[in-house]
């Protein structure tokens, strides 16, 4: 345990507590859109970082990482590809997005096909982000573990703690300065312990190159194809249909402004994700015996950088993962205030109670999350799973919606339906064949979506990229 460590680590907690007592304040957050939307006011460079912080939380700085030391950095290409490919497609619906404004994606597939459809869409989105928030529990206690005698269980409970705070006090203006912060020092640390890591302690990129694994030089890393396919797909769907990209661009200031962050979204993660990837697989060089999810946090916290570097490395990636859950837990509650409470069980709400039932939601999908992350032994497994159940059966559909105007209300219901018991089913059965779950369940959920929807009425054309407005029959 290093006392600079511990210090940078305090400080950096008491930051992110004060930034969200600060946004708490009744002026900061006080309607449902402000705590939801940040009352749609975020400045560019806050909106860039949001959503850079939302997305790289413990799937890159753990999961990637134990990918990159696992199958080196040429493999990790496939692994990370998901985040950028997946930018470039919401590049092309941000204008769109924002002019919609939905509260949640299941608001937005109801404005298409229907409330049937939007109740299975809330309740997969609540499962899987309450999945997806437990594994930043999980990865948090990793970091606190590395840098504190605290145990990594003692650690997530006080990740947990933070995480909850942070959604519940001030939303998303509290998360979304949060993430800039936690965007500009995990970038700078991890471009300063880069050329240190690979050059000081190393000794360049040829002894870096020639000391790797014979698979980690290969660009599949020894996986076959398929398997490469399997880890790509589940980030790239996530984020086609990621309710947090949709809620932030959502808070833009305009709609021009929400395209262009995702612009300075799609330059600055590969700020995150090649870094990642180099220092993950040159840990294989210095540290050949640990655990494949502490990578990074090892490097960082085993004396290979300065003292203060490390520090940052640390503190910085515990904060991402912090931000990453605090988005995700606020995004989840959401769907049982917007979807649950108000659509399904017709409960009206002034802006003082939607407030209070959504800070309520936001504590009891907390305490979910933690007794869940418990039964998942790897923040890996546990990232892949939630992934694969939202993106699958949430992407094709919100994407037909821009861009097939012939999908109807049956179609989508029967390829989610079949995209979440498949992929259950098969990963149930320990994988068959160990094959990836998305390789078997995308494939059926895009054949049901087109089938069952050119056999049943109800699609018809429309200029593409134009949603069904909200009231026309789907």
């Amino acid at each position: 345990m290093q006392p600079v460590h511990v210090t940078i680590l305090v400080l950096y907690l008491a930051l992110l507590v004060g930034i969200g007592a600060w946004f708490s304040r009744r002026r900061q957050t006080a309607t449902g859109d402000d705590f939801l939307f940040a009352g749609r006011s975020l400045p560019k460079p806050v909106m860039i970082g949001t959503l850079l912080a939302t997305w790289v939380g413990s799937g890159t700085i753990i999961g990637g990482a134990s990918f990159a030391y696992s199958y080196g950095p040429l493999a990790s290409i496939f692994f990370m590809a998901g985040t950028p490919v997946g930018i470039v497609v919401l590049y092309f619906v941000a204008k769109r997005v924002r002019r919609a404004s939905a509260h949640t994606v299941p608001e937005l597939l109801e404005s298409r096909y229907g409330i049937t459809v939007r109740i299975l869409a809330a309740l997969i989105t609540v499962l899987a982000y309450t999945g997806i928030t437990a594994y930043q529990f999980t990865g948090g206690g990793y970091i606190i573990s590395v840098i504190t005698p605290m145990s990594p269980e003692g650690g997530a409970i006080l990740v947990a703690f933070i995480i909850t705070f942070l959604a519940v006090g001030g939303g998303l203006k509290s998360v979304a300065w949060s993430d800039f912060i936690s965007a500009l020092v995990i970038v700078a640390s991890l471009f300063i312990a880069l050329p240190l890591i690979l050059g000081r302690d190393i000794g360049g990129w040829s002894a870096y190159w020639e000391g790797l694994p014979a698979t980690h030089t290969t660009l599949s890393g020894g996986l076959p194809p398929l398997a490469l396919l399997g880890y790509f797909l589940p980030l790239f769907l996530l984020i086609l249909a990621d309710q947090n990209m949709y809620q932030r661009l959502g808070a833009a200031r305009s709609e021009e402004e929400a395209r262009e962050s995702t612009v300075g979204f799609f330059l600055s993660s590969f700020l995150v994700t090649v870094p990642v990837a180099l220092l993950g697989s040159a840990a294989v060089l210095l540290l050949p015996d640990i655990e494949p999810d502490t990578a990074i946090l090892s490097l960082a916290g085993e004396g290979f950088l300065p003292v203060v570097v490390g520090g940052l490395l640390l503190g910085g990636a515990l904060a991402f993962i912090i931000t990453t859950g605090s988005s995700f837990l606020l995004s989840g509650a959401g769907n049982v205030v917007y979807d649950a409470v108000q659509r399904m069980m017709g409960v009206q709400l002034n802006d003082r109670s939607r407030l209070r039932v959504h800070r309520l939601a936001v504590l009891g999908l907390a305490l979910v999350a933690y007794v869940l992350g418990r039964f998942f032994p790897t923040v890996l497994e546990l990232q892949l799973y939630s992934y694969t159940v939202y993106g699958v059966a949430i992407a094709p559909p919100v994407l037909a919606i821009f861009y097939w105007s012939r999908a109807t209300r049956w179609g989508a219901l029967a390829s989610m339906t079949v995209a979440v018991v498949l992929t259950i089913t098969w990963e149930q059965l320990d994988r068959p064949g160990d094959v990836h779950s998305v390789l078997v369940s995308l494939p059926a959920t895009l054949v049901t979506l087109v089938v069952v929807s050119l056999l049943t009425p109800g699609g018809r054309d429309r200029p593409v990229g134009e949603p069904v407005r909200k009231g026309e029959p789907a």
